[in-house]
């Protein structure tokens, strides 16, 4: 039996990991396309082996045995005290599984941490999430949401904000989130799912700014963020067509990511910006395009960031 699930990366929110696990072993995919296959010893094999993915210290000691690009099995050279029967057989039974898995998988991880609005306890903005009700503890109690960087999601200034020498939007949206929280920030851990209605925001982070100055830094930086969210499941109608529509300027992160999107508005829309994708990779980009940022997407950007458990 194979369990088939997704996982937001958190924090700041980047995407999505797709996981797909049996007793023995786990595919991990960022992409949707290319999967990283590990397999799991049994008590006592390998023991005091610490288990590694992409950087992320795990509570098992996995062992990376396989890859899967586009479809082609790469086995990897394993311990030799491993058994070497078991792990192909694992391989063989998760790649089966993939070759009609049907993507993205259903989110697994209801149980999100929320920085809390300091006028009212509402959620803010979302920090951490998991999948397992036990594994809350494991968390750090923090109340500070961050934005994804700007090494990471560049988001020009104006040339009225570059005359002034302002900070990244990213950063200043990081402030005006961390203020509104208050000077006592608090954070709590609710359980949610999909078919619940409730008034938690369905991009992560409130949308209602008090002044026409915040409420466009917001803007800004949900925009310029929209082919990651577009990622999110459960998104209203109206939020999935602003993110669509914002997501069109950055036609080469939306064909990078479209594997994971759980539905799309407007189709026509969406094939006109893949096109767009196809037709600016076959063409020589300068150093500032879309595609310079999205090589480090898969990169961890804290040591807290918790994507598997």
């Amino acid at each position: 039996m194979i369990r088939a699930y997704s996982q937001r990366m958190l924090p700041p929110y980047y995407g999505f990991v797709q996981i797909a696990e049996s007793d023995r072993a786990r595919a991990l995919s960022f992409d949707g396309i290319n999967w990283d296959i590990q397999y799991l010893p049994d008590d006592g094999e390998g023991a005091g082996q610490a288990g590694r993915v992409l950087g992320y210290v795990l509570d098992r000691s996995y062992f990376a045995v396989a890859k899967v690009q586009h479809g082609q099995i790469t086995p990897f050279i394993f311990p030799s005290f491993l058994d070497a029967s078991d792990i192909t057989a694992c391989i063989d039974n998760i790649a089966a599984f993939l070759s009609t898995a049907q993507l993205p998988f259903p989110a697994a991880d209801n149980f999100e941490y929320w920085l809390l609005d300091g006028s009212d306890d509402s959620p803010l903005a979302l920090i951490f999430s998991c999948c397992d009700e036990s594994k809350k503890s494991t968390y750090p109690a923090s109340a500070a949401w961050t934005a994804l960087p700007h090494s990471k999601m560049k988001i020009e200034n104006t040339p009225t904000e570059k005359s002034r020498s302002e900070p990244p939007v990213n950063d200043r949206f990081q402030r005006l989130v961390t203020a509104r929280a208050g000077s006592k920030p608090r954070a709590a851990w609710f359980e949610r799912h999909q078919d619940e209605e409730d008034n938690f925001p369905g991009l992560l982070v409130r949308e209602d700014w008090q002044d026409q100055a915040q409420h466009d830094l917001c803007r800004r930086y949900l925009s310029r963020k929209a082919p990651r969210l577009l990622m999110l499941q459960g998104l209203s109608h109206d939020e999935r067509e602003r993110m669509e529509i914002a997501a069109a300027q950055h036609a080469i992160e939306v064909h990078q990511y479209f594997p994971l999107y759980p539905e799309v508005n407007n189709q026509q829309r969406m094939a006109a910006i893949r096109v767009e994708a196809r037709l600016r990779r076959d063409t020589p980009q300068s150093p500032k395009a879309d595609s310079s940022e999205v090589k480090s997407t898969n990169t961890p950007f804290s040591k807290d960031m918790r994507i598997l458990e």
